[in-house]
């Protein structure tokens, strides 16, 4: 420290925490919080605690609450590099929505967790704004959040966020796997991009490796790099609950980091396994660039990608034309039968190719 500073004495602002910037950036988030509002949030934005009216509880028979907290992993860092901070905000919300439709729940309120190292009051109004944006179109309320500038653990220009969600269930219709039988088709829901997994490879063979900028225009991909990886990570909550008011869905994997291999044993009970067949659907282009440009071998995308499937639904054999038909026409989702619910544990990536394997 200089003697003038020392002359001068420390302030919070001088040791890097400006108050009054924290303020405006507050000021500037309120209006797009406020349009997530419904007639069930008891308290304006700016209070020490969020609060929610519970008089929609009297619908339930058995309600059960359903909550998850996520992040959206170095996919930021492509934020950061393009400058483009209101699409991010999205893919919290979303990531968030569709991990306790695994479960069954029906997104009710939301709160947030931006941290930085110095608050850019426009920067935190885009992220804010991108949450509010997805929270609107699934009924989802922004209850609370908190923005926190810490110096020194965060470099200069960098973010993250985090959220924690809460919806509900009734109890009949909580999803557990427990009704899950050998003889079980898997579908699989289309995803729109990476969503937000795999973003530290993807970074590192696209950037890297290959030399690409976010600007570089593919044709393969028909967009920029940049905007080919910050597509908002596409959110299922609309058409799967409506697909379980006509159809039994007796398990749903969001297929993310750890791709098939990791989140489909996670609703599968103990003594099943499944398989996919890869020949069953199609990889898009920004998986195959990514594994073409970096040389990645097969399982590891699998084992890190979504590799074009963001959904798994468990549901019956015998129900399964009707639920692809629904999913394809009338909800707008594009899905595929891409595999089967067998004994035993773990799940095999096979194909067709393979004479011991059945079509479907």
């Amino acid at each position: 420290m200089s003697k003038k500073a020392r002359k001068r004495g420390l302030t919070y602002a001088r040791a890097g925490v400006d108050i009054s910037v924290a303020e405006q950036a507050k000021e500037r988030l309120k209006k797009h919080v406020r349009t997530t509002f419904n007639k069930h949030v008891a308290l304006d934005v700016g209070q020490f605690g969020g609060a929610f009216s519970a008089d929609f509880l009297k619908a339930y028979q058995h309600p059960i609450l359903v909550s998850s907290i996520d992040g959206v992993g170095t996919k930021i860092k492509v934020v950061q590099l393009m400058g483009k901070w209101d699409s991010i905000g999205q893919d919290l919300v979303n990531h968030s929505c569709n991990d306790i439709l695994c479960v069954g729940g029906k997104p009710l309120f939301f709160l947030d967790y931006i941290a930085c190292n110095k608050i850019d009051p426009f920067i935190v109004e885009q992220l804010v704004k991108g949450m509010a944006v997805a929270a609107k179109a699934n009924g989802l309320a922004i209850v609370g959040g908190e923005t926190a500038q810490m110096p020194g653990v965060y470099s200069e220009g960098e973010y993250d966020l985090a959220g924690c969600i809460i919806g509900v269930v009734e109890k009949r219709d909580l999803l557990d796997g427990k009704t899950i039988r050998a003889g079980d088709v898997l579908v699989g829901v289309a995803s729109n991009g990476l969503h937000t997994n795999g973003y530290s490879l993807a970074r590192k063979v696209l950037f890297e490796s290959a030399g690409y900028s976010p600007k570089t225009f593919l044709r393969e991909l028909g967009t920029t790099v940049g905007k080919a990886l910050l597509v908002p990570h596409k959110n299922y909550s609309k058409p799967i609950l409506a697909l379980r008011r006509k159809f039994k869905v007796k398990g749903i994997a969001h297929i993310t980091g750890g791709g098939f291999q990791d989140n489909l044993p996670r609703v599968l009970p103990k003594g099943l396994g499944c398989r996919i067949y890869l020949d069953s659907f199609r990889v898009p282009p920004l998986f195959r660039l990514i594994q073409r440009a970096g040389n990645v071998p097969e399982k590891d995308m699998f084992h890190t990608f979504n590799m074009g499937i963001g959904l798994v639904l468990v549901v019956q054999n015998r129900d399964k034309e009707r639920v692809l038909r629904l999913l394809n026409t009338r909800l707008g989702e594009k899905a595929r039968l891409i595999g089967e619910v067998v004994k035993g544990e773990g799940v095999k990536l096979v194909r067709f190719r393979d004479s011991s394997v059945p079509h479907l």
